[in-house]
């Protein structure tokens, strides 16, 4: 069985940043500058809108016009990256 992660707190960081702790406390940054295009993430380009980023009840995380972002993606890009760096 697959088990299924949820964000519990998410702060946002200058250059497109979100720093994500996930339930089972696994914790770092994502970088997403590479990922802000199409119509629901263009908005994101702004700063200010940007750093309105909030975990919803289903721990993803989103952004007011309704962007969001899920969880599982983010977890596996974060324990990818964190497998890769430990093993070099």
């Amino acid at each position: 069985m697959i088990a299924l992660h949820k964000i519990v707190h998410v702060k946002p960081k200058p250059n497109y940043t979100l720093v994500v702790t996930f339930d089972d406390g696994v914790e770092g940054e994502i970088f997403l500058a590479d990922r802000l295009f199409g119509p629901m993430f263009e908005p994101l380009k702004d700063p200010a809108f940007f750093a309105q980023v909030q975990v919803d009840e289903f721990g993803a995380v989103c952004w007011p016009n309704g962007a969001d972002l899920a969880p599982d993606a983010l977890y596996r890009r974060l324990t990818e990256h964190q497998a890769a760096h430990d093993a070099s």
